[in-house]
Order: C-alpha cells, then sequence, then structure tokens
C-alpha cells in the first residue's frame, strides 16, 4: 500500500474529478460528432474533422495558450463569463475544459468506428417500418453502438487523467486547486529530495491509466464481438 501524503491524495481525487468531468461534458458532443461523420456526407466535412481532430497533433501547451486568449478575463467568451462572474482560468473547472478539448478527437474516433460498424440495413429497415431517424438512432444504433461509445467515453477518461500541457497553461498548477497527478508529479522533479513522492505519486497515476484503458478495450472488443454477431444473424 503506497504511503501517500494528505496533499498526494488529494491530487489523485483531484484528477478522478476532471477526468470524471471530461467523461460527462465530452459524451454528447463525442457521440453526436461521431455518428455525424460516420452516417454523414457533407460540404467541408474533412475541415471539421480536421478541426475535432487537431488537438492530437497541435502541441498542447499551444491549446492551452487559445484557451486563455479565448477564456481569459480579455478573452471574447471570458469577458462575457465574467459579467455574469464566472471564471475557468485557475480554476479545476478549467481544467476539465482543457482536458476535455484534448480528449474529444479520442473519444469522436472510438465513437465513429463503432457507429460505422453498425450494420445499415438494420437502420433502413427501422426507417421503412415508421420509425424517425431520432428514434431509430436511439432505438437502434446507439443500443448496438454502446459499447464502443463507452469504450471511447473511458479513452477520454484515460486521456485526462494524463493531461499536462493544456492544463498547466490554462488552469495553473495550484496545490489543492488545480494540481492534479501529472503536475503534483511534475512539482515533486523540480523539489531535490522529492523523488520518493514522485516515484509514488507515477505508480498510481500508471495504475489508474491502465485500469481504465483495460476497461476501455475490453468494451471495445465486446462491441465489436457483439455487432460481429448480428451481422452473422
Amino acid at each position: 500500500m503506497l504511503n501517500l501524503s494528505p496533499t498526494e491524495w488529494h491530487a489523485i481525487w483531484l484528477s478522478l474529478k476532471v477526468a470524471s468531468g471530461v467523461a460527462l461534458v465530452t459524451t454528447v458532443p463525442a457521440v453526436l460528432l461521431g455518428w455525424l461523420f460516420a452516417r454523414r456526407e457533407f460540404r467541408g466535412k474533412l475541415i471539421a474533422e480536421s478541426l475535432i481532430h487537431a488537438p492530437l497533433v497541435v502541441p498542447p501547451v499551444v491549446t492551452g495558450y487559445l484557451l486563455l486568449v479565448v477564456f481569459g478575463r480579455n478573452g471574447c467568451i471570458g469577458k462575457w463569463l465574467a459579467e455574469f462572474d464566472i471564471r475557468l482560468v485557475f480554476t479545476w473547472q478549467g481544467a476539465v475544459l482543457a482536458s476535455a478539448i484534448v480528449a474529444l478527437p479520442l473519444a469522436v474516433r472510438s465513437v465513429r468506428q463503432a457507429v460505422s460498424m453498425v450494420d445499415q440495413r438494420l437502420e433502413e429497415a427501422a426507417l421503412t417500418l415508421g420509425y424517425s431517424p431520432v428514434r431509430t438512432f436511439l432505438t437502434i444504433t446507439l443500443p448496438l453502438a454502446w459499447p464502443g461509445i463507452l469504450g471511447g467515453i473511458l479513452l477520454a477518461f484515460s486521456r485526462s487523467l494524463g493531461e499536462f500541457g493544456a492544463t498547466i497553461t490554462f488552469a495553473g498548477n495550484v496545490e489543492g486547486t488545480t494540481q492534479t497527478l501529472p503536475l503534483a508529479i511534475y512539482s515533486a522533479l523540480q523539489v531535490p529530495g522529492e523523488e520518493t513522492a514522485a516515484m509514488r505519486l507515477v505508480i498510481a497515476s500508471l495504475v489508474l491509466c491502465f485500469a481504465s484503458l483495460l476497461i476501455s478495450e475490453l468494451l471495445t472488443r465486446k462491441a465489436k464481438l457483439k455487432l460481429g454477431t448480428k451481422r452473422e444473424t
């Protein structure tokens, strides 16, 4: 059992809190975008896909900086939010936003793959029986693709646990407020003699990330097996 200090436990708890927030806020947009990219062709689709997936290749620090420009005190959205006394910079909610932007592309890709594996003939049959597109999605597509969708959400959760660059740029590294596991590890490495504390945090991070990735992979395989069985029947 790791002998973690209260500060280290708080970093773990905050990481789980932020990752859970990321999973919640990315679910709806990931499902909608994943379905849109899998089932619809439209003008500008390539550009839309590139914009959504840009955080996968753009340096996270750049993402954090752009968030500062938009949501900062003098940003176009930040000024508007300030009128309602809402501030995201240097808050745990800001950490959720930064992590969600970085994690969303992974969730979208997983959802798109899951939806693509659903036999369109089933959806077409439902439409011919008088089902509306929304009802077809909710009763046919969503249940069949759900394991893969859940796997994508867990993948976003896992990505959030390891987010560093965008978070430290936009939310900062405030102990007890925005210091997640990666930031706590970074801080420990900057202090001479804190190598043991850093190792404890590294082990905790590896355990959490491996567990969430394992569950995500199991759900993805379950989705493939389920859809494969459906197609055979």
